[in-house]
């Protein structure tokens, strides 16, 4: 296709692939489109092993990676001890999440929010820093990657500056025009224009608005070009984006129900049934604003439980408990599957059959070209 961002990653279709799973990286890049690796849960040892199977598995096709660096968090700037962290977190959080679970048929020992539990959560935390994103790219960019994505605010000036030394093009996640204006002065290449529908942390204006907003406000500045985000889960509705002035896609929710993701099942069999209304945007999870899979953990937190903690305080206690409901509910316990979620957008009700990646990109291409024919007929 004739988009920017094609020309910019040298890529076939400008529809490009959030994930944590690897295998989907791998799927999608090689389908036309460009897989990013969600790297912000892996220490660096991790992050290589996983990064070198995606050398080896994706046949030189272009790919990227993704790390969320907040400009603003509970400690930014601090060297907190892992132990000083936990130690802040209220007790009364600590008892709500057990007594969610314990109301489910859960039993929640004396150390499941000890040192032990949160210490495996510690490693998104300690991701979130700038020291810690400048040792992931160091780790990144030994590899042949050609993008660099950040959410959560400006990138650190390291990965300006690395995206610039290496030719690797270094995109930023906006949910408002005020964050995109602030981030085309900083100087990044791609804008992720990403609307309320988003799965994961997200801004409250709609993708329909937020895309032209955006457009226009940026067009006197710079000229970088936009990826669309937010509910888009078909080829037409990234036809939509791109007629209001988005140069490409960006999705992450529809990959979620693939074949080769590494989705918990119970949980991607809930995705499958669910409708657009069946997910809400809370900070219960991590401590800022994320569209979630609703369930009656959301509905406890959001109705009757105390005021969220400041990111990162909050995923030291959501995870914990969310780990041990994924593993219970993948064994068949009633009350962990009922509690089960995870991070999905509102596009999840147009996400009702599991395929593999590469056929959801085929099925974007197909339907953007219907899209297009669709267009064409009203000016002939």
């Amino acid at each position: 296709m004739q988009s920017r961002i094609c020309e910019m990653l040298d890529i076939e279709f400008p529809l490009l692939a959030f994930t944590h799973c690897r295998d989907v990286v791998v799927a999608v890049s090689k389908a036309g489109g460009m897989g990013v690796f969600g790297a912000v849960n892996f220490p660096p040892d991790r992050l290589e092993e996983e990064l070198k199977w995606i050398d080896d598995h994706i046949d030189g096709k272009p790919y990227g990676i993704d790390l969320i660096v907040p400009n603003n968090y509970q400690g930014k700037g601090q060297e907190i001890d892992p132990d000083e962290i936990i130690n802040i977190i209220p007790a009364e959080h600590k008892d709500f999440a057990d007594s969610v679970l314990n109301k489910y048929g859960i039993k929640t020992e004396d150390d499941d929010f000890g040192k032990a539990a949160m210490q495996s959560s510690m490693q998104f935390g300690n991701n979130l820093s700038d020291k810690a994103a400048a040792t992931s790219l160091e780790v990144a960019i030994e590899h042949p990657i050609k993008l660099i994505a950040n959410a959560l605010g400006v990138p650190p000036k390291i990965m300006l500056d690395l995206g610039k030394k290496n030719n690797i093009a270094v995109a930023a996640l906006v949910g408002a025009k005020e964050h995109a204006i602030k981030q085309v002065e900083a100087g990044v290449d791609i804008l992720v224009v990403a609307g309320g529908e988003a799965g994961g942390h997200c801004g409250e204006v709609s993708t329909m608005v937020l895309v032209p907003e955006v457009y226009e406000a940026i067009k006197e500045i710079k000229d970088v070009p936009i990826l669309a985000a937010g509910g888009i889960t078909t080829g037409g509705q990234m036809a939509a984006a791109m007629s209001m002035g988005a140069s490409g896609a960006w999705c992450g929710s529809v990959w979620l129900t693939t074949a080769e993701a590494e989705t918990n099942p119970v949980v991607k069999e809930k995705m499958l049934t669910a409708s657009s209304r069946d997910t809400v945007r809370s900070r219960s999870r991590t401590g800022k604003y994320s569209r979630q899979l609703r369930s009656p953990w959301t509905d406890a937190w959001d109705n009757e439980g105390p005021e969220p903690l400041p990111m990162p305080l909050q995923f030291l206690v959501s995870s914990p408990a969310l780990a041990k409901v994924d593993k219970l509910s993948q064994s068949g316990h009633e009350g962990a599957k009922q509690l089960a979620t995870y991070f999905v957008g509102q596009g999840v009700g147009l996400m009702n059959q599991s395929m593999s990646a590469g056929a959801v990109v085929q099925k974007f291409k197909e339907d953007f070209i219907k899209a297009y024919e669709r267009l064409s007929g009203y000016l002939e």
